[in-house]
């Protein structure tokens, strides 16, 4: 993407209603007045709130906020310029019930309270292979502290992935720590009982993926 577009896309997320990018300022010094507040003040519903973290094109959190109405979505990454297709889509569609925000995956715990999330997607992450990467991998341990955090008492976590490695991971993590695992599966499309959204939505990438017969693995669990 050209930096003339990026520019035009970043000018443009500052007009949509539906996008907010606060100063990594604001938001660790819980300043960012949706803290605590997603539902009485950006929502205006008592509906579950969904988030989607590092959401790229927004694909995801469109998909699932057309299928489920009666929830609230917000999709969450550092580059805003990817997000904004998600964002003109939900603008043009008059999608009321999901939102994007630029800002760290670290700082979640500023943009929404204790309990404040009912459920979490993780679709496609980077798998952080190499040891030294470790710390930024979105299902290691601290990360799921963070998400607990905010969660809900009884809420869930989906990590859907292309990778193998991130599976695995995941999985032996969960298993070590003792959390709850709801459904795994290491092939989603070639077994029965996967959860309609996660095999009715596809991104960009995901088709590219099964178009070459590459697995997509997918769990479900909850933090203990």
């Amino acid at each position: 993407m050209g930096s003339k577009n990026k520019l035009k896309r970043f000018k443009e997320n500052e007009t949509f209603e539906n996008v907010f990018q606060p100063s990594r300022e604001e938001v660790v010094g819980n300043d960012f007045p949706l803290l605590g507040k997603w539902n009485s003040d950006f929502f205006k519903n008592d509906n579950p709130i969904i988030i989607e973290l590092g959401c790229g094109k927004g694909e995801y959190s469109v998909g699932l906020a057309s299928i489920f109405p009666d929830k609230n979505f917000v999709g969450i990454d550092i580059k805003g310029a990817r997000f904004w297709r998600g964002a003109k889509t939900a603008v043009d569609e008059e999608m009321r019930n999901v939102a994007f925000i630029r800002t760290q995956i670290e700082l979640i715990n500023h943009i929404f309270a204790d309990g404040e999330v009912d459920e979490i997607w993780i679709t496609f992450p980077d798998p952080q292979i190499k040891y030294k990467r470790t710390k930024h991998r979105m299902t290691n341990s601290e990360f799921l502290q963070l998400y607990k955090k905010i969660l809900k008492p009884n809420g869930v976590v989906n990590l859907k992935t292309d990778s193998e490695f991130m599976h695995g991971y995941t999985l032996g993590l969960l298993h070590g720590e003792g959390h709850e695992i709801l459904y795994a599966n290491h092939n989603v499309y070639t077994n029965e009982g996967a959860p309609s959204e996660v095999t009715g939505i596809q991104t960009f990438y995901e088709k590219q993926y099964l178009e070459i017969n590459k697995a997509i693995t997918y769990i479900r669990f909850k933090i203990k």
